[in-house]
């Protein structure tokens, strides 16, 4: 049977979602918590990558097993085995051919920022002391809704086929004490959130113009754009998926099956 896993990590102690040969991954926490529970390999697959030192507050991946009695109880256990930075929110049965990579619609991702030193942000948001004009700034995230291929946002070398993305939404807003970048499309590239957040703060601190980024969406140059921001402010908060897959109105911690 088929079974997605509803997640949230803090990712500063791992070198991203995915398993690395030489670093610790939270794909290999999770993987392990679930031998041991189970007795026996599970193979996760997840909704996409992050990148070192990024968190998720909501994450998901698939795996296959035979029946699970109690989908509540082994969300209880494996939280009571894995580290205080990694939680299980829910493990709910999906349709044989559901994919947690491949079937989600949309991720959105925040970042955030402080304009005030906060030792209490050291480790969840960047720190950027100098003024910021948050209008120019929506101005030119505003133009991100336009293009479709953002080659100039990727890391370089990468194996991707395609450059091409829908962003449906990105703005800043501020909340609380804290400047938030929100931005959702269907699909990301390494870097790309983190680039984008970059080249946004050189509008904001009026290094360059609204104009400026249209030309380095234009040019297709990673080089032309801003750099990349720390992975300590960028979390995946969101993955939509069609209402057959995933149930919104679902328990929050699972059910029993």
């Amino acid at each position: 049977m088929r079974y997605f896993v509803q997640f949230s990590y803090f990712g500063k102690a791992y070198h991203g979602w995915q398993n690395q040969p030489n670093a610790v991954s939270v794909q290999q926490i999770l993987e392990e918590a679930f031998y041991t529970i189970l007795r026996h390999p599970i193979e996760l697959i997840g909704a996409g990558r992050t990148d070192a030192g990024v968190h998720a507050l909501q994450m998901f991946a698939h795996f296959d097993t035979k029946p699970i009695a109690d989908t509540l109880q082994l969300t209880h256990r494996l939280n009571a085995y894995l580290p205080s930075d990694v939680a299980i929110q829910r493990i709910f049965e999906v349709p044989l051919d559901a994919h947690a990579r491949f079937d989600a619609l949309s991720r959105t991702y925040t970042y955030w920022v402080v304009q005030e030193k906060n030792p209490f942000y050291m480790d969840t948001a960047y720190y950027v002391r100098h003024p910021l004009v948050i209008e120019t700034m929506n101005e030119a995230a505003n133009l991100l809704l336009s293009h479709h291929d953002f080659e100039c946002f990727s890391k370089s070398n990468t194996d991707v086929k395609t450059y091409l993305c829908t962003v449906k939404e990105a703005y800043w807003q501020h909340e609380n004490n804290k400047l938030i970048f929100t931005i959702t499309a269907n699909r990301f590239l390494r870097n790309m959130v983190r680039a984008i957040v970059g080249t946004l703060l050189e509008v904001g601190t009026e290094r360059w113009t609204v104009d400026d980024v249209n030309t380095i969406l234009k040019s297709g140059d990673r080089q032309k754009a801003g750099p990349s921001v720390p992975a300590k402010g960028l979390y995946l908060t969101t993955i939509g998926y069609p209402n057959t897959i995933v149930n919104i109105h679902e328990p929050r911690f699972g059910k029993s099956v």
